[in-house]
Order: C-alpha cells, then sequence, then structure tokens
C-alpha cells in the first residue's frame, strides 16, 4: 500500500524482493541477532549468504504448507509403526515424490529428530508481519478505508456481557484485569 497515495500498488516482476538483496538483509540481521545476544561467531563465515526464493504462483499450495505445519504436531501417532528393542519405525511422505517411506531409527535419534521442532523458549512459530503486524493499525485502518471495508460493523454483533453483581453489597462490579488459572501457566524448571 503507498501511504502517501492510499492506494494499493500491484508488483511488478515475479518477486516481492530480489533474492540477492533479501539474502544480504537476512545476514545483517542475522549477524546482528548473534552479536547483541552475547554469542560467539565462527571465525569463518561465509561473505555470501543464499536467500531460497521460489515463485509459488498465487500462493496456495504454500498456503496449505503452512497450515499443515502451523496447526499439527510435528508426527501424527498413527506414523510412528512401531517401537521396539530401542528403535522406532514411522513413515514420512516424500515432498518430491509425494510417497510415503518408513525409516527406522534408534529411539535417542528419533527423539532427537522430534526435539529439532521444538522452538526455544519465548519464540513463535509463526510470526505476523505487514498489515497483520500488531504495530500496523495504522495501515490496517488505510486499507479498510482503500477497500471501503468497515470495521465497526463486526463489534456491534457482538453481545455485550452481562453485568456482575456484588454478593455482599448488590452493586454493579467492574471487571478491571483478567487472569489466567495458574494450570495454564507453563511450569517453572527447578534449578536443582
Amino acid at each position: 500500500i503507498d501511504k502517501n497515495k492510499r492506494l494499493w500498488l500491484k508488483k511488478t516482476g515475479k518477486y516481492l524482493f530480489h533474492h540477492k538483496a533479501l539474502a544480504k538483509v537476512f545476514r545483517a540481521k542475522m549477524l546482528e541477532a548473534i552479536t547483541n545476544n552475547g554469542l560467539n561467531l565462527p571465525r569463518e563465515y561465509p561473505e555470501e549468504w543464499v536467500a531460497d526464493c521460489r515463485n509459488v504462483g498465487k500462493g496456495n499450495k504454500a498456503l496449505v504448507y503452512l497450515s499443515r505445519y502451523l496447526y499439527r504436531g510435528v508426527i501424527n501417532e498413527k506414523d510412528i509403526l512401531s517401537c521396539e528393542n530401542g528403535r522406532v519405525t514411522f513413515r514420512y511422505q516424500n515432498s518430491k515424490t509425494q510417497k510415503y517411506q518408513t525409516k527406522t531409527v534408534a529411539a535417542v535419534h528419533f527423539l532427537w529428530l522430534v526435539f529439532q521442532h521444538i522452538l526455544p523458549r519465548g519464540f513463535r512459530r509463526a510470526r505476523d508481519y505487514g498489515f497483520f503486524h500488531p504495530n500496523s493499525k495504522k495501515l490496517l485502518r488505510i486499507l479498510q478505508w482503500v477497500f471501503r471495508l468497515n470495521s465497526q460493523s463486526r463489534f456491534t454483533k457482538i453481545k455485550p456481557r452481562k453485568r456482575m453483581i456484588c454478593s455482599c453489597c448488590g452493586a454493579f462490579m467492574n471487571i478491571i484485569k483478567t487472569r489466567m488459572p495458574s494450570y495454564v501457566r507453563e511450569p517453572q524448571l527447578n534449578p536443582t
């Protein structure tokens, strides 16, 4: 969206970004994050990085892939075929041939493969970019104006919450803050 003209811009060419420029920006941001977190960089690391950019057409296949990855676990329980004598046999779908294959590995190696998909604490599996980002409320309002969407009409259909009455004095209560029950919170690791 062009903020000055308040018009939707169509991309020219196949990609939104040139892959070499994208690789330079990604490399710079990754190295900056590593040094900001106090991690040591290896003595030799590549000067040029590669960003794998592929045209996905309208994005339907990419959306199907991402939805499968985001809303399910690493492996379905039905795909674990056996677990005997310290070895795990599981099936997976080969992304190139689209055919199911089976693999047998040591149980420790299987757990290592699963643990590779667990994000560190504080990371999210998916992030919101563009006008879905929480800081893009102004851009979202511009988009709603450009496409003549009335965002307030959605909220008028929501029924108001029934007011609670205090059991002691009979006055109406105001909700100031809500809290999640303690059993929902993540357990704290015991350092001992």
